[in-house]
């Protein structure tokens, strides 16, 4: 597993997209279309499009990923997944995992990808059970615990999510928005999006954990 040693690491060197991989499917076919990942001012830069992900070269388990971000323009749609595996499982783009929502005013959010997880009062965050699913058409979305818990737009987010055995848990601006167990996987790649909107990353660091926090602080 990539995330043996004790000490937390960055997951970008602030110059070049070392450790990681681009899976952006137009490129498959349009010569000219760019890439959407870029590093900017020393800053992981996702622009939106063409759409697609970045994904860790590495697999971790057992972390807590400490990430600092933003949208610097119109806000919009993008996420990070964790637990990532095959690629493109569903709708032809996204890699099988589960995804931490970062879309504007749904941070936190859970969204099962070819993967699932539980959380308390499923019903209330996810709809019906008999909709509940993984895959394109079903109940892939699990609302996250809060309302208000973003900065104001152009201002930095933090957001921190560990992942321990089959146990997600996720805060935002210190706020612990979700919280998910059993979950149908417990390591894998961890991958960025581009889903429409430009967002600045100038922190993507991963600490080794054998345990939960209780908090934030």
């Amino acid at each position: 597993m990539g995330c043996s040693q004790k000490d937390s690491f960055s997951l970008f060197n602030g110059k070049d997209l070392n450790g990681w991989h681009v899976d952006v499917p137009e490129m498959d076919s349009i010569p000219q279309s760019i890439n959407p990942f870029i590093i900017r001012d020393g800053m992981l830069v996702s622009l939106g499009t063409p759409q697609g992900h970045l994904i860790t070269d590495s697999v971790f388990q057992d972390y807590r990923l400490e990430i600092e971000y933003r949208f610097p323009g119109v806000p919009g749609n993008c996420g990070v997944l964790v637990h990532a595996s095959k690629p493109r499982a569903l709708y032809k783009m996204f890699p099988k995992s589960i995804e931490v929502q970062m879309m504007h005013e749904n941070a936190g959010d859970f969204w099962c990808i070819a993967e699932d997880i539980k959380t308390d009062n499923m019903i209330d965050r996810r709809g019906p059970k008999e909709n509940w699913g993984i895959i394109e058409g079903k109940g892939r979305r699990i609302k996250n615990l809060t309302d208000g818990s973003e900065k104001p737009l152009g201002e930095w987010n933090s957001m921190s999510i560990e992942c321990l055995k089959n146990e997600i848990k996720v805060w935002v601006n210190g706020d612990l928005v979700n919280y998910g167990y059993n979950a149908t996987v417990k390591s894998g790649h961890i991958a960025i999006q581009a889903e429409g909107s430009e967002v600045e990353f100038r922190k993507l660091e991963l600490i080794p954990i054998t345990s939960l926090s209780i908090s934030e602080e």
